[in-house]
């Protein structure tokens, strides 16, 4: 197995804390209302939300993907952090293992959040993973996220 490792930085003018129960608390609920064009719906299938939680995410048609199961690793809301493995999923392609997201959330200039993610790539056997995927796969990661920060920028009561 190999493991390519990547890390993004991203800043957001919501609170840490905001942008924390935003992105990774009310995942379930808002991300299907506020992007329904990317992901359709999230349903936990077994856990309470914490640590060994499985949650199903069915993507909409049109996303270029059909779901994933997302496993929680860690969920720390004192300290805003949040990690979480994709485990099944047609994104693994019969050529990943698993995805780790370790996810930190920290106070950024004028009072907004800078988001720190390492992604974790596990790949099965001696595949190869190419740059040009991963960065595909982030850059529509990044698409959906800055429409949820847009909507709590819109909505601050949210």
């Amino acid at each position: 197995m190999g493991v390519f490792t990547h890390d993004m930085e991203v800043s957001a003018p919501i609170p840490p804390a905001k942008a924390f129960k935003a992105i990774v608390l009310d995942f379930d609920t808002l991300f299907p209302k506020v992007v329904p064009d990317s992901i359709k719906s999230v349903e936990v299938l077994e856990g309470d939300g914490g640590p060994g939680t499985i949650k199903k995410v069915t993507f909409a048609e049109g996303f270029g993907l059909d779901y994933v199961k997302h496993k929680v690793n860690e969920l720390d809301k004192d300290n805003l952090f949040y990690s979480y493995s994709v485990i099944e999923g047609d994104i693994l392609k019969n050529i990943l293992e698993k995805i780790t997201y370790d996810v930190k959330f920290v106070a950024g200039p004028d009072g907004g959040a800078i988001c720190k993610r390492t992604t974790k790539f596990y790949s099965i056997g001696d595949v190869e993973i190419k740059e040009e995927a991963i960065k595909a796969g982030m850059e529509r990661q990044a698409r959906v996220f800055k429409a949820v920060e847009d909507y709590l920028v819109a909505n601050p009561d949210a």
